[in-house]
């Protein structure tokens, strides 16, 4: 789907709801990530049930999808945060079908386990999101957690012409293309195949691809399932996150520069290193669903071609 369903830009003090569709979260995390929403000119707002638990997650699948539905209905407000990932978002899912969120698009802020909701959104409901900062771990921890430019940049629309070039960046493969950019984590995206949710980036895409503490020979497997579905076939380029923890500690191998090997049928450029996601310093914002440039040189950029809001 291509169909672009763009959720208003935010300006200062619109609300954001917090949710939590997947694992159960640190209560201090939770406090301290709304002092830093606020500091950045918004009010967080959230339902009691944020705190509700089950065996591996935030309350049953039927309570957190109807928190989810509650808040990205409700007209005060104005964009949805997860708290964290971790497990359980793709349980919300069949909850959600006959639920159309394009008719009222909004902003959801996440990543992590929280891709099967960003999949979902992007390829199935045509509605931007941001690939972000959440509140446990990140927002959290202030500058130390996110970097606060690129997602202010995104969720306030003033982003076009905006180049994302940081220095962790390695370019794999030159070329320079542009494509509407989908993705998110890998393991979630794999998960998804099969099912009526699956991951289904359009032809022509940009896909942007991370994951955490997987070896890798399981990150070679994913990558042939996705290529094996037919997905990689359909992207122009490969955005790579810092894959954090994903060498193979007995050999020495470095996924970084396994990469190239592992994709030698693929005919575009290839970026690794972009730190977005599981990142061991400030995780970088990215808008899942809208035009990107990617500019795999010397110094390899994303530049962002389109807004996710308007």
């Amino acid at each position: 789907m291509r169909v672009v369903n763009k959720p208003r830009a935010l300006r200062p003090g619109d609300r954001i709801a917090i949710v939590s569709p997947a694992s159960p979260f640190s209560r201090d995390e939770f406090d301290k990530g709304l002092d830093e929403v606020r500091r950045l000119g918004f009010e967080p707002v959230y339902h009691d049930t944020v705190f509700d638990r089950s065996l591996f997650t935030s309350g049953p699948a039927e309570l957190r999808a109807a928190s989810f539905v509650r808040a990205w209905s409700d007209p005060a407000v104005s964009a949805l945060m997860a708290v964290r990932g971790g497990y359980g978002s793709a349980q919300l899912l069949p909850e959600l079908e006959g639920w159309n969120p394009a008719q009222n698009p909004k902003l959801f802020i996440a990543y992590s386990d929280n891709t099967s909701l960003h999949s979902w959104l992007t390829c199935h409901c045509g509605i931007p999101v941001i690939h972000g900062g959440m509140l446990e771990g990140r927002l959290a921890k202030g500058a130390d957690g996110y970097d606060e430019r690129s997602l202010m940049a995104l969720i306030t629309g003033d982003c076009i012409g905006l180049e994302l070039q940081p220095a962790e960046a390695v370019t794999a493969v030159e070329g320079e293309v542009s494509g509407p950019l989908y993705g998110g984590t890998l393991t979630q995206l794999c998960a998804s195949l099969g099912t009526p949710f699956a991951f289904d980036p359009p032809a022509g895409s940009v896909l942007f691809l991370e994951d955490v503490n997987e070896r890798p020979y399981r990150v070679d497997r994913m990558l042939t399932q996705l290529r094996l579905a037919g997905i990689l076939h359909r992207a122009r380029a490969l955005v790579f996150g810092e894959m954090r923890g994903c060498d193979e500690p007995n050999t020495g191998w470095k996924l970084r520069e396994l990469l190239p090997e592992l994709l030698e049928h693929f005919d575009g450029p290839i970026v690794t290193g972009f730190p977005s996601g599981h990142t061991t310093g400030p995780s970088w914002s990215l808008p899942l669903g809208v035009r990107v440039t990617v500019r795999a040189t010397s110094q390899p950029a994303l530049v962002i071609e389109e807004a996710p809001v308007e």
